[in-house]
This record gives C-alpha cells, structure tokens and sequence, in this order.
C-alpha cells in the first residue's frame, strides 16, 4: 500500500455525474490499495477538519454512486485568496493535511475550484510539503479552457434538448386557442453551451426552439420582439431559449435577481424567461409560459448521457493515476480525436492553463442571425448527448438512488474558527 493518503473534494454546483466521477476515483484507489479520505462540503471540511473515511464504504454504495446524482460529500461555493489574503487560512489547511498525512488532493469542480487546486499546489510548493495536487473538471456549464468538454455538460445538454422538444409538441397542440410563446430558461453565465444544446431539439428552420438567446451575443429588446412576432405570424407559436446571462449593450444582466452576488462573487442570476415573458406579453399581447428548470436539467439522472458518464468516470480514474504518478497542478481533461465516428481520449493539462480561463461558444457555432447554431455546432454538441445509461429502478417505480454512510475520521486538531 502506497504511504499517506488522498483527500477528494467535491466543489461548485453539482452535476448529474459528479458522484460518477467520485465511483470512479474510489474504485480506481482501492485497487491501487490507496486511502481515500473525502472532504465534506468541499474545501471547508477540508479547513474545518471535517473528514469522512471513504475507503470504509461498502463497494455496493461506491458502485452506485455511478448512476446516483447529486454530491455524495456535499459541495460548497468558497474561493480562497491569495497566500498573503487568506494566510491563516492556508497555514490551517496545511497542519490538516500534515494531521492526516495527505499526500494526494483532488479537487472536483469548475473554474473557480481548479483555480483552488492551483493555489493549494503552490501552497504546498511553497512550504516544501510533499503534496501532488490534482484538479478533477465538471460543470453543467461547459466553459472550462482545454478541454473539448465537461463532465457534467453533456447530461444537462440531453435534458435540455428533450425538455426543448417535448414542450414544444405541447405549445403546438395548444397554440390555435392558448399558449403562443414559451420561454425556457438554461444556465450559462458567460457562456451559452446549454442553450446552444436545446438547438438539437429540432433540424428546420421552423422547428423548436425557433429563437436562441446568447450570452455572447448582445441582447436587442426590440429586435427580439420583432423576430418572436415574425415566428408567430409565419409558425403558429414560437419557443424561446434564453441563457441566462444574456447581457443588454451597455453590459447590463437582462436578469441581475437585486444584484446580488454568490460566494465566489458572481452575480446570481435567474429569472430571465419570466422577464421576456412579461415583455412579449406586454409588448406583442400574446399567451405566454415560461419554465427555469434551474437544478433540474443539472440533477436529472436519470436522463444522462453515456457518453457523459462514461468521460466522468474516465476522469475520476486518469485523476487519481496522475495524482500517484506525482503530476502535480495538472487536470484530466477530454481531447476529442474524432467527430465521426466519435472518439475521444484522456490528457493532462497544466493546472494554469484552465484556471481563471473561460471558454465561451465559438462565433462559428453562432447563426449570423445570432438567434440559432450552426451545422459546426451541431456537429460537436451531437456526440455529447448521445446514449442512455439510466439508473437502477425499484419497485415503487423510482429510481434507485444511494446516500452512502459516512464514517468520520476523527479530529486531530482543534476546532476551526475561521
């Protein structure tokens, strides 16, 4: 059995195949004979000494962990400062990790969490602790740099898509006597990949969504209105897919939610569909629905994507061979070889290369008219959506989720007060 211990760490939002990831980086250490210890709710139960023995779970829990959503060692939205910043706080960090003799650190989030691996490499650079730190990717998101995608995107792509496609059927049903317009809300900050993802739903001109809203692209009010008028006239009904960081020109959140901001800083946002609803119906004097699925095209399990479960668990395996392997302030991340027929492989990318780097949608994924993608588009998102690997169902008719038990290591520090 290797000397010392790994510490894994879910953080950010959640995915439908984080608990994926975190199956295969338990399955991958123990027949590597490593201990795993995780951190619960992400970095702060690694600060608060907060740790859970998950080399004591039964192999029956970690298995179905793969087709369980959700984070099994909950998450949390904090981003350190600097080492001068949030000094007590990396030294406090540091006698944790010497406590538990933790040799290997794996980070599984988005941006900002690679950017927390990154700084806790230096950290232990810095004070010459032996300590390989590994940042694992997911985010619904799809906006990390590097990697051709994220684990986690491809899930929410397909439940955007069939979401998409199947209210559209219910707006066309309706339209002669009811709903004209139906507004569907997808996440996205800066970067409009889930909703360039509902485009699957349909292949003409005239099918659903007939209107895309993206984040790089400015939003017009009053070119929008017009192009909803122009769908109804010449359709019937119109479906809308707004991301919901759709800016006006002058830099503005169409929906900035009062302004306020998250734990890492951001603005939250939420609420645009109900917005453009009131607009359309106030402005063209239309029905209109409007839906913010919000957690749920993130958590839907049960709708995932092979092909992003199986990258998920590719990266929670590459993630602890790395880490043993002494790469330190790297990540694993996905290099598509092949669009057709799809193939994919495992790399390692520099740590610095992916944290603090958006990747947002390239022009040539963009209709001209900025409302649509293109065939360049379609042709990365397809591969992605692609399979069904549905989880265990029980005889109520639900699937068959798992909430592991949790053994807690016990504290040898005192409490943290920070």
């Amino acid at each position: 059995m290797p000397s010392g211990t790994l510490l894994y760490a879910q953080s950010g939002g959640v995915t439908a195949v984080i608990n994926a990831t975190a199956s295969a980086v338990l399955q991958e250490a123990r027949a590597r004979r490593v201990r795993v210890l995780a951190a619960r709710n992400g970095i702060l139960g690694a600060l608060r000494e907060d740790l859970i023995d998950a080399s004591k779970l039964p192999i029956a829990a970690v298995r179905a962990l793969a087709h369980t959503p959700g984070g099994a060692f909950g998450s949390c939205r904090h981003k350190l400062g600097d080492l001068e910043t949030d000094r007590a706080k990396y030294a406090r960090l540091l006698d944790v990790l010497r406590a538990h003799d933790v040799r290997w650190f794996l980070y599984n989030g988005g941006n900002d969490s690679a950017d927390t691996a990154l700084k806790v490499s230096r950290l232990a650079r810095a004070f010459d602790y032996p300590l390989t730190c590994i940042g694992v990717p997911k985010t619904v998101d799809n906006d990390l740099a590097v990697t051709d995608c994220c684990p986690g995107f491809g899930s929410a792509a397909k439940y955007t898509a069939v979401s998409v496609r199947e209210a559209a059927l219910d707006v066309a049903a309706m339209a002669d006597t009811s709903t004209k317009v139906f507004v569907h809300e997808a996440m996205g900050r800066h970067a409009g990949w889930l909703a360039a993802a509902a485009g699957l739903a349909g292949q003409g001109p005239d099918d659903a969504p007939q209107l895309i809203l993206f984040p790089e692209r400015v939003f017009d009010e009053a070119d929008f209105l017009a192009n909803v008028r122009r769908v109804v006239d010449r359709v019937g009904w119109c479906v809308v897919v707004a991301s919901e960081g759709i800016r006006t020109a002058d830099g503005r959140f169409v929906s900035d939610a009062g302004g306020g901001r998250d734990a890492f800083g951001h603005a939250q946002l939420g609420g645009v569909a109900a917005h453009l609803a009131g607009r359309v119906k106030d402005a063209l004097g239309l029905k209109v629905h409007w839906a913010l699925p919000d957690y749920l095209q993130r958590s839907a399990r049960h709708l995932a994507s092979k092909t992003d479960v199986d990258q998920a668990m590719a990266v929670g395996r590459a993630a602890v061979r790395f880490a043993l392997a002494g790469r330190n302030a790297t990540m694993p991340v996905i290099r598509r070889t092949s669009d057709a027929p799809y193939r994919w492989t495992i790399e390692a990318a520099p740590l610095e290369q992916v944290a603090n780097h958006e990747k947002t949608m390239p022009a040539g994924f963009i209709r001209r008219d900025g409302y649509g993608i293109t065939a360049a588009a379609r042709r990365y998102l397809e591969p992605l959506v692609r399979g069904e690997a549905p989880p265990p169902y029980g005889r109520d008719g639900l699937p068959k989720y798992v909430t592991p038990p949790q053994v807690a290591v016990a504290r040898r520090l005192a409490d943290w007060d920070g």
